[in-house]
């Protein structure tokens, strides 16, 4: 169903209709599946009730914010626009969809991208950290995801400032030393920006310049949103399992207490993914900031602002259940042939915590 230039009819007729189903947004993944497998067209879509619905997916439904028509005219709406900005849509059983993602629990139904889509199915290690990255954080991202690149693996971030800012930074910086030398591209990494928002909204709006240069190395850009969809706070929760969905290994350069990078990498565990924390999250600064932000959380928690997860979600948590500390990514793939726990964190974790 993948696409940049549609001019197949009948296909068009089909990719409409896995447009109509993936907005249907009060449905989960398998729901979906099951509603367009049972459907012949979009229209057949856009005439069901919230009780037809209902018969297929074998659970009642209780929504007032279904309109079938308004579905269907909006699914068109935004084909046209992936079709006139050579924008792909990947179906969750199209070729190019990335298996490892398929194979997490909630896959996005579909995948929009703009870029080189088939660096997707390609050697790739997720690079996530805190937006308040500091300057030993900064540096540790960006050469490591320089020298991932250099060593032909892909970096998945999201575009986020902060650790993913960096990561992102170093990987187009390789491939543009590389390109301004003359140099072969050949073996080269890429990387991959995953975002919250829209496909064609790029957040935060200061990474425009960033993103571009992504596409001009022969990146790629992705999003499970449609074009002119609006943002979401719990998009950004939902970016996160798509990154560390994407790659068998996710690295966490820095990360305070309640971090978002945190989540991803519960995600990856859940996943059964390795989860590698860079020693960079252990530096006196790091430790500093994660001191400040703890306080802060458990106040807000005797408060009622914040959830016993956020506070709980911390470094000292993986490490107990032996996450290991790498210190760059020569590190990184030594420790991936490593017997699993054969790193002990126990001296880090006595220094840090006791």
């Amino acid at each position: 169903m993948q696409h940049s230039a549609i001019s197949d009819e009948a296909n068009i007729e089909k990719i409409i209709l896995s447009l109509s189903v993936s907005r249907i947004t009060f449905l989960s993944f398998e729901e979906k599946k099951k509603l367009e497998k049972n459907l012949d067209s979009p229209t057949q879509l856009a005439l069901m009730s919230i009780d037809d619905i209902s018969k297929i997916t074998g659970r009642q439904i209780k929504s007032t914010n279904w309109n079938g028509n308004e579905n269907l005219r909006i699914s068109k709406k935004v084909l046209q626009y992936c079709n006139t900005h050579g924008i792909d849509i990947l179906h969750n059983t199209d070729f190019d969809y990335p298996e490892l993602l398929r194979q997490i629990a909630d896959p996005p139904f579909l995948l929009f991208c703009r870029g080189n889509k088939k660096i997707l199915a390609e050697k790739s290690i997720s690079v996530v950290g805190t937006r308040r990255l500091t300057p030993s954080g900064k540096k540790a991202a960006f050469s490591f995801a320089r020298d991932a690149v250099l060593n032909g693996c892909n970096v998945i971030s999201g575009l986020a400032s902060g650790a993913d800012l960096f990561a992102h930074k170093g990987a187009v910086s390789a491939i543009f030393d590389r390109m301004e030398a003359g140099q072969d591209l050949e073996g080269i990494g890429k990387t991959v920006a995953v975002l919250p928002s829209a496909i064609d909204n790029i957040v935060p709006s200061s990474n425009k310049v960033l993103a571009s240069n992504i596409l001009k190395t022969g990146g790629c850009i992705i999003s499970e949103y449609e074009p002119g969809l609006a943002l979401a706070r719990w998009h950004f929760v939902a970016r996160n399992r798509i990154i560390a969905g994407l790659s068998p290994a996710t690295v966490v350069i820095e990360a305070p207490p309640g971090s978002g990078a945190l989540i991803t990498a519960d995600f990856a565990l859940e996943y059964n993914r390795d989860l590698m924390f860079h020693e960079a999250a252990v530096c006196e600064d790091a430790i500093k900031l994660s001191q400040t932000v703890k306080s802060q959380l458990e106040k807000d928690f005797a408060l009622g602002k914040v959830s016993k997860y956020k506070v709980e979600n911390s470094l000292k948590k993986f490490l107990d259940a032996g996450a290991p500390i790498i210190k760059d990514y020569k590190d990184y793939c030594q420790c991936l042939v490593e017997e699993p726990g054969s790193r002990s964190n126990q001296s880090i974790q006595t220094m840090l915590f006791d």
